[in-house]
């Protein structure tokens, strides 16, 4: 019994010292697993490092890196292809259509479901690849190209008004105009502007250089005439016009003429008319009411 128990003992020994064995030896097993598997898991980490990334747009990246949206942009019938960031904002790509165009962002006019939105980026107006983007406006050359023209024209009429001789210095005129001023000529007030007097304008030359008087009717619409030979009345509704000018060193004073016909053979020339009376004879005559 003792024999066996010895035997059974010893056996039990060696068999305990081989599980020890197995066991040791399983730990440098798995610590072998482990460093493939971690071997493994640094050579996928490089891979996908070196794999391209798409990103948000930022301030500090390269426009490679940005998300990009292509655009159609319509000019003044020229088209132009444009590549944007999308998360640029609209005021950015007015730059961009400065640089396509040569119109200034304050001169564009930009169209996307309506007036583009300065402020806001292009994704959040909802633009998308391949979007018509319509701008209207005139570059600075093209302003200046219209207003020139009307300049010069301006400027021609301007250089051929002191070609037009003044009416006082023609000869039919300047005969009369050479007697001087009447006798009883009537008083003038430079700067006025004054009613018709309920008396008789009186203190005038006609083209013959007689006397001549302008009574107004204004109960009858006549325009009454009267020289030292005769009056004449004369329907205003038919006096076609009424023509003035200061006389050349008197302009306290005016000529006048009425036309009483289809042509200039039909002016009535009246001279030294005091200039407050002026507009209103003219008012008068030709049917627009001065109320004081």
């Amino acid at each position: 019994m003792a024999a066996r128990d010895g035997a059974d003992s010893s056996g039990m020994e060696t068999e305990i010292c081989k599980d020890i064995t197995i066991q040791k030896e399983k730990p440098s097993c798995g610590t072998a697993g482990d460093g493939d598997a971690q071997t493994l898991l640094t050579e996928q980490m490089e891979n996908e490092n070196t794999l391209p990334q798409t990103s948000v747009s930022n301030g500090g990246e390269s426009s490679a890196e940005k998300e990009m949206v292509d655009l159609k942009i319509i000019w003044n019938k020229n088209k132009y292809d444009l590549r944007v960031p999308l998360d640029s904002t609209g005021a950015s790509l007015k730059e961009k259509i400065h640089t396509l165009t040569g119109l200034t962002p304050a001169m564009q006019k930009v169209m996307h479901k309506g007036l583009l939105q300065e402020d806001k980026t292009l994704r959040e107006i909802k633009v998308t690849n391949g979007a018509k983007i319509m701008v209207i406006g005139s570059t600075i050359n093209d302003v200046l190209a219209v207003n020139t023209p009307k300049e010069v024209v301006q400027q021609e009429a301007k250089a051929e008004e002191p070609k037009k001789e003044p009416l006082c210095r023609q000869k039919q005129h300047r005969k009369v105009l050479d007697k001087g001023k009447p006798e009883d000529v009537m008083p003038s007030i430079k700067g006025v502007k004054e009613r018709l007097p309920s008396v008789p304008l009186s203190g005038m030359y006609n083209k013959s250089s007689g006397k001549v008087r302008l009574t107004f009717k204004l109960e009858q619409d006549q325009l009454w005439i009267g020289t030292k030979e005769r009056t004449e009345k004369i329907p205003m509704g038919s006096i076609k016009n009424v023509i003035t000018e200061p006389i050349e060193g008197h302009e306290d004073y005016h000529m006048m003429a009425f036309q009483l016909g289809p042509t200039e053979a039909s002016y009535y020339w009246v001279y030294w008319v005091p200039t407050q009376y002026v507009d209103a004879i003219k008012d008068t005559v030709l049917g627009k009411w001065q109320y004081f």
